[in-house]
């Protein structure tokens, strides 16, 4: 006790701490020392207040994450993951360091007690560090076990509470109450322990927060130490990393991916899950992708995968919801039209709402520096009197301004950010939504809009809504900006700044009118490019047929008159009316400042002097940018609006009616599935149209019962309604009447093979899971076998865009063993056996759809015109115009002569009902069975039967249980698994990939993109631009000289040498500043007007017309939307988004220029400064391109799979819609999305990466320039307050154009690759020249229309092997030969020569006597007609169509249409005249129709030439006779014709018969001849075809009478 009593009284009167003098209200500024804070506020509000924040905000965290722990993850809720063995053991570390962070502030809190009574808010202020750390400590252990990345809230406090230190220390040491005089007292030493243990808290706090940094899923490399047997530090993971990673808990997190790491498909997962908040702010979790990019051309592996919300599915779902939610508003009568920009709204507007938040930050903060520079020149000002402000104050002035530029460039990223990942969700979200929209959308809505109208949703208007959602703040934060900078304006000029709102005012209504013009503008030009895209796709569709026909140049001028002379028209108009709203915006800054200070001048009692003109100049720089880009915004805003419109009528557009069919799954059926001779269809009653407001039904009274097990057969002339009929089962057509009900599954074959451009294999499997045994049946039971063993890869083959590297034969049988894999219970055949050859016909028959094949336990409904089958029918169903006519078998139909059915059948004169009777063309039967008990009990009779008696019950058995196990109901994959499988196609892909430029885009791109804008205008461009920057500087030049004068002149405002001096100035000033802002806008309106329009038009024609001349095999090889994404998306960059980007290159380029001219003439010293930021910004520019570069290219190339699957889909919708496929599609579809996310996401970050670091490097150069001033003139006091003044204007400004200067320099790089694109395609190889001048033939040429193949060969491919080998065959003149053939034989690949579609390897043909391949193609193409397989129409007229050249009179054209028979359907249902609509892809007639479209034609154009390639495969059998008989008659004497068939009937009167094999020419004889010789190849293949001898009999006395009758004639 001795001992204490005297401790405590010298602790309490040897040294007692100065009070805080706390009152009320507080004082924050301390008036007794300079630049510093009271002792009250720091221990009051600056110390406690972050505390007190951090333990509410810590608890509650706390609270939080031990609430989630408790709910199940689907609620929400959070899981405890157990990390490894390293990772546990950094979290204890943080544990340990905070502990001791906790103990040392326990001390000092302790210590603290000593002073509790004159100083209290000590002791609350440890109490409060104390209860934090303990916080922290919880709160790091909490986040550590089950958050992906660090805890925000520990990261920021230590920063902060650091900095908050670092303020009270030097409080402290300015007062002395931290001094070495404490070292004297034991009370002094108390205090100096007691904040050094605050000091030591805060270190190990500072450790511990470095260990926060990275997140809790770092892996850990292992460290050893120097002595340990490796000897040196361990880069590798060691073996119990590898026993620990089943043990880490990243799957359990991110609910994706097994690999810590990575997502479910093995991508690498984007560093942006696992990233803190500083790497967020700074977008250094980039800097590894940035890093990589300079080692290698990056390429689609190194692209991060995206996060789980922002998946294509994650999206899709979101809008698609919000979307539905509009719409059962209209439903419900709350609403009178639904509104997309609500829901767009609804599902990604939180994110957008917080960027706002943040853009209105930065715009006060923005507005703060012209403040802060005020108070710089206040400061230089005051030097030059008698009371000069302390040289901190000039020091602490630079600091905030180099703070608060860096904070405001932080906020304004993070709002830049969230921006455009709005922009990537809307755009991915529209995109699926068009997609799913589009598999349900209505027949009557879909005839009113192309593919191409279609795609342009997709390509166009839906990147536009997204897109100007990139600076749509702007809208509200423009006029919030300049309503910041007229209050700042007031604060310092006063009233007379309401002269520049004046200004602003009577500019409004100009501008207000120019943009309602633009918008008008821009509807026409959408619907300009809509037309422009539609008839490009169906020139693309078509290309076949126009090279064939020789029609190229016809349709050229076509898309040469609507880019010519309507949208370049239309986008010249817009440029004009776009440069009047420039100069306007750009005159307004100028005018503004010029009436502020005129008004100022005259009025004001004081002078201008520099601190009132320069930062009134910096909030006229600040305030032009709001007004600049007001006008871009609005005019974007403008062109959204008019996308939103058209988006919502199709997306509001009628559907599908679910209800036109009950469908009962297996899945659904209380059976399990319908059995052997359930009904499976039945229609009642039923009246079907295509076009729900149609007056008349195309089918009606439909009864129609299907049974499973049986046979249907239906049958009918072109047009009465048999693909109708399937269509009213699949539900593709409308109901008014009646009831239809499917019960089981159902597989389509569609009249027009659909083949999605993917291997072989996928296009039979077609989403079911893989059985390699059925596979294999299929294979062999479709006559497959041998088309694979000729394609280069088997059945892992590509096919190329709807199957265009494959016949009409080979599309026909893959649809149909893609139908048979799907093993349905139902099988809707739309004429299957029309596009193969005879004989493979009745193996397809027999094997597959016959009573014997594959498919015999199925219902199977035929549409044919192929009577030879119909013996094997169970039942056949007569259609006459949309009724049932007649239903009966084929024996009651033969035994009554007067039905409409018998006439049908024997009518024809091609067989007999005898000849059918005695032959009935079964082969050996494949017996396959059901998967169900009662199929097995009801088919064993049959079974047994096929199999020899002596077989024994145990092999009989053993046969079922194998058909069986191989019929049974086929599983479609999960919905995942389809995407995982895209992703996997899209990347391992063998067909190929979009060409890519790598590296720096070539000079000759730029000297090319030059040549093509017009030399003269670009020399105009730059010299306006140069000029108009140039006068800028120089005015304000002038204001500076103006300044120095006023601040130098002692001149009496109100006398008459003041007010001339004003004048002067002024006028001075007006002049220069107009002549600048005129001189810009001359400089704009060159680039849009001049040069825009020049490269536009140019490299468009060049590349279209080099497009057109390419051979057909590049059309093959390249899939059409990719094409159709080059001439819509890269011509729209070039013509509009590539301007932009070089205006603004040139215009910033100009700026940094300026500004570097003014810092080097006011201080040169700055210039140093240059030298480190100098190599700094090559640094990062090093970095940036060559990532940015290649982004750009990786977002463009894998763009275009999106177009060109999306076209894929609208042409196949009825098929997906028939297997039931819709989800797997959309899967599909976003499995594409989510590849070009992946490119877009990181291309857009990057600008934001460069952005940050660039800002940081401006605001250096801001605050060297600002110390530079403030120690000049405190060492030499020399400094003019003017020159500072513009100094630092121009230097503010820079931090910005520095940035743009990148930022557009990479976007003119980054579009130019569209240039590099569109260039491609102008150099494609191209096809021999149209004519040869020197070699032309004569006017009458061919007179006698004679072929010969002198030895010929080719190949399809310089690599492939020879597909015609030494043809060598003589046509005379005027013959009729049919050339027959098994698949593969080469048949086609003779048309391809004879056209020159593909050039010969070897040997030549003959045409009269010219070799073809001397003379120019049109010259060939257009004396040789031709009727394809695939018939191909385009939207348009019906003259259009029959004569795209318009050479031909309307008299001519209703003679071929009545001699194609089309002449009576033509009046009765398509008006009656010419111009009658046809449908894009001629949809509105049927199969049969089109090709006798296409026989129209070829009637029109009198050739003597004329190729007939399977022509009338899709025609009726009476149809077809009436077509050969004008074949055989007088309009065709002396025609030579080569007919390729598949129909061997329609070949056996031809004059010569040349049979195919190999390549080779097998036999060439006459048919008679050929079928006596009973070796010969075609015998046989007459006999295969089931044709009996009074066939051959028949067609010989036809020859015969048709020589006679010509012969006669002659």
């Amino acid at each position: 006790m001795a001992f204490q009593t005297p401790f405590m009284a010298e602790l309490l009167k040897s040294h007692t701490e100065p009070t805080y003098q706390c009152s009320w209200p507080l004082r924050i500024v301390s008036q007794a020392r300079v630049l510093d804070l009271t002792q009250c506020f720091e221990h009051a509000v600056l110390l406690p207040v972050p505390l007190l924040l951090a333990i509410l905000i810590g608890t509650a965290q706390i609270f939080s994450i031990s609430r989630k722990l408790k709910k199940p993850q689907e609620q929400g809720g959070l899981i405890w993951q157990n990390r490894t063995k390293r990772n546990e053991r950094i979290c204890t570390l943080k544990s340990h360091l905070l502990s001791a962070s906790a103990v040392f502030a326990l001390v000092s809190l302790g210590i603290s007690f000593a002073h509790v009574r004159q100083h209290v808010l000590s002791t609350v202020h440890y109490s409060l560090l104390l209860l934090t750390i303990l916080t922290f400590i919880h709160l790091s252990h909490l986040n550590h076990h089950t958050s992906r990345s660090s805890s925000t809230l520990i990261l920021l406090f230590w920063p902060t509470y650091l900095l908050i230190f670092c303020v009270r220390v030097r409080t402290m040491i300015i007062t002395g109450d931290l001094s070495r005089s404490l070292t004297h007292t034991l009370s002094g030493r108390l205090v100096l322990a007691r904040e050094s243990f605050w000091f030591l808290s805060i270190v190990a706090g500072m450790i511990g927060f470095i260990f926060e940094l990275y997140s809790p899923e770092k892996r850990w490399k292992s460290l050893r130490a120097p002595w340990s047997k490796k000897g040196k530090i361990a880069l590798t993971e060691d073996e119990e990393d590898d026993e620990e990673e089943a043990l880490d808990g990243v799957d359990n997190l991110n609910g994706d991916g097994g690999i810590p790491g990575k997502n479910e498909n093995g991508d690498i997962e984007s560093p942006v899950s696992t990233a803190n908040i500083f790497e967020k702010l700074t977008f250094s979790w980039l800097t590894p992708l940035l890093s990589l990019g300079t080692k290698k051309f990056l390429g689609e592996e190194d692209m991060w995968a995206l996060p789980s919300g922002d998946s294509a599915e994650s999206l899709s779902n979101k809008l698609h919801l919000s979307w539905e939610n509009q719409l059962n508003l209209v439903k419900d009568g709350k609403k009178k039209k639904p509104s997309l920009s609500l829901a767009i709204f609804k599902a990604f507007g939180a994110p957008y709402i917080m960027a706002g938040l943040f853009k209105g930050t930065y715009d006060i903060l923005n507005f703060l520096q012209p403040q802060l520079l005020r108070l710089l020149l206040s400061f230089v000002s005051s030097y030059g009197t008698d009371k000069p402000q302390p040289p901190i104050a000039g020091f602490a002035i630079s600091i905030l301004m180099f703070i608060s530029a860096n904070v405001a460039t932080s906020i304004l990223h993070q709002y830049f950010q969230r921006c455009f990942e709005t922009t990537m969700r809307i755009r991915g979200g529209l995109v699926t939504l068009i997609y799913r929209k589009s598999l349900v959308l209505s027949n009557g809505e879909k005839s009113g809009r192309t593919t191409g109208d279609i795609v342009n949703l997709q390509s166009v208007d839906a990147v536009r809504i997204g897109d100007v959602c990139q600076y749509g703040h702007i809208a509200w934060s423009g006029p919030f900006q300049i309503v910041i900078a007229f209050i700042s304006l007031y604060r310092l000029v006063g009233w007379q700044a309401f002269m520049g709102v004046a200004v602003m005012i009577i500019s409004l209504p100009a501008n207000t009118i120019l943009n309602r013009i633009n918008k008008r503008y821009q509807r026409q030009m959408m619907k300009i490019k809509d037309t422009r895209t539609r008839t490009m796709n169906e020139i693309l569709n078509n290309i076949k047929s126009i090279k064939l026909y020789g029609w190229e140049k016809s349709f050229s001028e076509k898309i040469y008159n609507i880019r010519n002379n309507q949208e370049l028209k239309m986008l010249r108009r817009i440029g004009i009316n776009f440069a009047f709203v420039n100069f306007i915006w750009q005159g307004t800054p100028f005018l503004v400042a010029f009436s502020t200070f005129a008004t100022f001048a005259f009025t004001s009692k004081k002078p201008l002097t520099s601190e009132i003109i320069f930062p009134a100049i910096s909030l006229f720089q600040l305030l032009s940018f709001p007004m600049a880009m007001f006008a871009n915004i609005i005019n974007s805003i403008i062109e959204a609006t008019v996308s939103l419109g058209r988006l919502e009528d199709f997306l509001s557009g009628e559907e599908l009616d679910p209800n036109a069919r009950k469908v009962i799954r297996p899945s659904e059926d209380p059976q399990g599935g319908p059995k052997n001779g359930d009904v499976v269809v039945s229609i009642k009653n039923g009246d079907f149209r295509w076009i729900a407001n149609a007056e008349q039904p195309t089918l009606e009274n439909i009864d129609l019962e299907i049974k499973k097990g049986e046979l249907y057969a239906i049958i009918g002339r072109v047009g009465d309604g048999k693909s109708s009929l399937l269509g009213s089962m699949l539900g593709e057509m409308t109901r008014s009447e009646g009831s239809v009900t499917i019960r089981g599954e159902v597989a389509y074959f569609s009249q027009n093979s659909w083949i999605l451009s993917a291997t072989v294999k996928d296009n039979i499997v077609f989403g079911h899971r893989f059985d390699p045994d059925f596979y294999e049946e299929v294979l062999d039971a479709c006559a497959l076998r041998q088309d694979l063993a000729v394609l280069q890869s088997g059945d892992r083959t590509e096919v190329g865009e709807k199957g265009v590297s494959l016949s009409g034969g080979q599309k026909a049988r893959i649809s149909l063993a893609r139908a048979v894999y799907a093993r349905a219970d139902i099988y809707l055949l739309d004429d299957p056996l029309a596009a193969v050859d005879s004989h493979v016909g009745r193996h397809i028959f027999d094997k597959v759809t016959g009573p014997n094949g594959l498919l015999k336990g199925k219902a199977r409904i035929l549409c044919t015109n192929a009577v030879t089958f119909l013996p094997q029918a169970d039942q056949i169903i007569m259609l006459r115009r949309g009724i049932i006519l007649e239903r009966g078998q084929y024996d009651e139909a033969m035994n009554n002569t007067s039905s409409e059915l018998y006439k049908l059948i024997t009518g024809l004169g091609k067989q007999s009902a005898k000849g059918e009777e005695g032959s009935d063309g079964s082969s050996t039967p494949t017996v396959i069975e059901e998967d169900n008990d009662d199929e097995q009990s009801i088919n064993e009779k049959e079974e047994e039967s096929t199999i020899d008696d002596s077989a024994s019950l145990r092999k009989r058995k053993a046969y079922r249980r194998m058909s069986t196990a191989n019929m049974r109901r086929s599983s479609v994959i999960s919905i995942r698994q389809a995407k995982r499988d895209a992703i996997k196609d899209l990347r391992e892909s063998a067909k190929p990939k979009e060409h890519s430029e790598k590296g720096n885009v070539k000079k000759e791109v730029y000297k090319n993109y030059i040549a093509a804008a017009s030399k003269i205008g670009v020399v105009i461009f730059l010299l306006a631009m140069l000029s108009g920057q140039g006068l800028g500087i120089l005015s304000n030049f002038v204001l500076r000289q103006w300044a120095s004068k006023n601040t130098n002149s002692q001149d009496d405002p109100d006398s008459g040498d003041y007010r001339q001096k004003v004048v002067k100035y002024l006028t001075i000033y007006g002049i220069v500043g107009l002549s600048g802002s005129i001189l810009n806008v001359v400089s704009f309106a060159t680039l849009k007007l001049v040069i825009a329009l020049n490269s536009g038009r140019k490299l468009h024609d060049k590349a279209f017309g080099n497009l057109m001349r390419s051979p057909l095999s590049f059309f093959e090889l390249t899939p059409t939307g990719r094409i159709l994404n080059l001439f819509s998306r890269d011509i729209f960059v070039i013509d509009e988004v590539l301007i932009f980007a070089l205006g603004s290159f040139f215009r910033t380029t100009t700026q940094v220029v300026g500004t570097v001219a003014v810092i080097a003439y006011g201080a040169p010293f700055v210039l140093l400064v240059f030298i480190p930021l100098g190599l700094l910004y090559r640094m990062v520019m090093r970095y940036y391109l060559a990532t940015s570069r290649e982004l750009k290219r990786l977002d463009a190339v894998s763009r275009s799979p999106i177009f060109s699957f999306f076209g894929e889909t609208l042409s196949g919708l009825p098929v997906i819609r028939g297997y039931g496929q819709k989800s797997r599609f959309i899967a599909n579809n976003e499995a594409r999305i989510d590849r070009n996310q992946a490119c877009y996401m990181p291309a857009m970050t990057i600008n934001r990466w460069l952005a940050v670091r660039l800002e940081f490097l401006g605001s250096c150069l801001m605050f060297s320039t600002a110390l530079v001033s403030v120690a000049a003139l405190i060492n030499y006091n020399s400094v003019d307050a003017g020159l500072v003044g513009l100094l630092m204007s121009y230097t503010i400004s820079v931090t910005g154009t520095l940035n743009w200067l990148v930022r557009s320099a990479s976007e003119v790089e980054q579009n130019i690759v569209s240039v590099e694109r569109v260039l491609g395609y102008a150099n494609l190889p191209s096809e021999a020249p149209d004519f040869i001048e020197d070699k032309k033939p004569s006017v009458n040429w061919p007179e006698q229309g004679s072929i010969e193949f002198d030895n010929f060969s080719m190949r399809y491919r310089p690599e492939l092997d020879l597909c015609l080998r030494d043809v060598s065959v003589k046509i005379n003149g005027g013959e009729r030969v049919g050339v027959v053939g098994r698949t593969g034989a080469g048949k086609s690949s003779m048309t391809l020569a004879l056209f020159r579609i593909l050039e010969a390897a070897g040997g030549k043909i003959l045409i009269d006597g010219i070799d073809i391949s001397t003379i120019g193609l049109h010259d060939l193409r257009s004396v040789v007609s031709i009727i394809p397989q695939d018939p191909q129409l385009f939207e348009g007229s019906l003259r259009n169509n029959i004569d795209p050249t318009n050479v031909s009179s309307d008299a001519d054209i209703w003679q071929a249409l009545s001699q194609a028979h089309l002449k009576d359907h033509v009046t009765d249902n398509m008006g009656g005249t010419l111009d009658a609509e046809i449908a894009e892809g001629g949809s509105n007639l049927s199969a049969g129709q089109r090709q006798l479209v296409c026989f129209a034609r070829a009637l029109l154009r009198k050739t003597k030439i004329l190729v007939l390639d399977e022509a009338t495969s899709s025609i009726d059998l009476e149809t077809d006779e009436a077509v050969q008989d004008i074949l055989r008659g007088p309009d065709f004497k002396g025609v030579t014709t080569i007919t390729i068939a598949h129909r061997i009937n329609t070949i056996l009167d031809s004059d010569k018969v040349l049979v195919m094999s190999e390549g080779k020419v097998a036999e060439y004889e006459s048919p008679e001849v050929l079928i006596g010789r009973e070796e010969s190849l075609f015998a046989a293949l007459v006999k295969e075809a089931g044709l009996s001898q009074n066939d051959t009999s028949k067609a010989a006395s036809r020859v015969a009478s048709r020589a006679a009758s010509i012969k006669g004639k002659d």
